[in-house]
C-alpha cells in the first residue's frame, strides 16, 4: 500500500474498547490496544496515503453469540443498556465498513466508529 501511495485498513475493535466487564480482561486489553494501534498507524502512515480506521461493534447477534442471546438474564442486561433495545446484526456493520473502504471516507483517519446501538453513549 505504501508504494502505491494509497490504501485502506479497517481494524475490528469492539465496544469493549471503551467499556469493560468482569471475566474478559484479556479481550478488553487487546481491543483497547487495537484502538490505539489504529491511531499509531495513522500517525505513522497517513502521510503515505493510507487511511487506518476501526469499527467497534457492540453486541452482535451471530451464531457465536447465540448462547448469550438465549441467556435471559444476559439478554435483558444487553437490551437494558442499549438505547436501540436490540442486538446488532452483521448487516449493521456492513454499511460503515463499506463507507470506510470507499473514497467517501478519504479524509477520515485514525477514528474508531462505534456501532453499538448507542450503548457507549449511556453506559
Amino acid at each position: 500500500m505504501i508504494p502505491r501511495g494509497r490504501g485502506k485498513i479497517i481494524n475490528i475493535c469492539s465496544v469493549q474498547t471503551d467499556l469493560a466487564r468482569p471475566t474478559i480482561a484479556p479481550y478488553v486489553a487487546a481491543k483497547g490496544g487495537l484502538r490505539n494501534l489504529t491511531r499509531a498507524m495513522t500517525a505513522e502512515w497517513a502521510g503515505s496515503g493510507l487511511q487506518i480506521n476501526g469499527i467497534a461493534p457492540g453486541y452482535i447477534h451471530t451464531e457465536m453469540t447465540q448462547n448469550l442471546v438465549d441467556d435471559e438474564q444476559f439478554n435483558a442486561w444487553i437490551l437494558g443498556r442499549t438505547p436501540a433495545h436490540r442486538w446488532g446484526t452483521v448487516q449493521d456493520l456492513a454499511g460503515p465498513a463499506v463507507w470506510l473502504a470507499s473514497d467517501g471516507s478519504d479524509f477520515v483517519n485514525g477514528q474508531t466508529i462505534f456501532i453499538d446501538g448507542g450503548m457507549t453513549v449511556v453506559v
